[in-house]
């Protein structure tokens, strides 16, 4: 389903339920695009991942993923990542660089080692700032932890073709705009569930990836109310 500007979101599928209908607009204020640094000291004033969440089902693997900002022609911009068509779970899917935590790491040494794998993202460029609330994802059994990152300059990626089909820069400011970001509810009341739509030019950002941005967008741009709680 095409938004107002005429974007198509790409080819990517969507597994639309029978039940579902279209929700409301984007809740934060966008006003003007500001740094990279502005944008990280927000998520570490609003402090969401000093109170972590639990895994909603038993089995979940913990993995961590890293939102790593850097400075860019638009203000800030977030890195994302196409994954590989072939790949088990969430194939051709917009995702961020990470992955799961092996035994004796922390969240933090995870994301930056799957960064550093998936598009070759230098260890030592990246500061972890602050997290976003955990969440559980069912398709892949995770337990995802995500990291905000501040990186002094955007640098050149290269990504690894076996999990990465492509990489995205993309400006706060772009993800901001009321007719990129679009809500749906999936069931039937009171069994169904939010779901966040970011249509690109030529992608469509959704699933874990689009809850995480959406919160990141209500801690940046949000109201007051909405920076400390979702």
């Amino acid at each position: 389903m095409p938004n107002p500007r005429g974007r198509t979101g790409g080819e990517q599928f969507i597994p639309r339920p029978a039940a579902w209908r279209r929700g409301e607009r984007a809740p934060w204020r966008f006003d003007v695009a500001m740094s990279a640094e502005a944008a990280v000291r927000a998520v570490e004033t609003a402090g969401l991942g000093q109170q972590p969440g639990t895994p909603t089902f038993d089995g979940a693997r913990p993995s961590a993923v890293l939102v790593a900002l850097a400075d860019g022609p638009a203000g800030a911009e977030v890195l994302l990542t196409k994954r590989a068509g072939h790949l088990r779970n969430h194939a051709g899917e917009i995702s961020f660089p990470g992955g799961r935590i092996e035994p004796g790491e922390t969240a933090v040494q995870a994301a930056i080692r799957e960064a550093h794998e998936e598009v070759a993202l230098a260890p030592a460029a990246v500061q972890v700032r602050g997290e976003l609330s955990h969440l559980s994802t069912v398709v892949s059994r995770s337990y995802i932890v995500p990291l905000v990152a501040h990186l002094g300059e955007r640098p050149s990626l290269i990504a690894e073709v076996t999990e990465v089909e492509r990489i995205l820069w993309v400006p706060l400011t772009e993800l901001a705009h009321g007719d990129t970001y679009r809500e749906e509810w999936w069931g039937t009341p009171p069994l169904d569930r939010r779901m966040n739509f970011f249509e690109l030019d030529d992608e469509t950002v959704w699933g874990a990836t689009a809850h995480v941005l959406y919160e990141l967008l209500c801690v940046v741009y949000g109201p007051p109310a909405t920076r400390t709680a979702l």
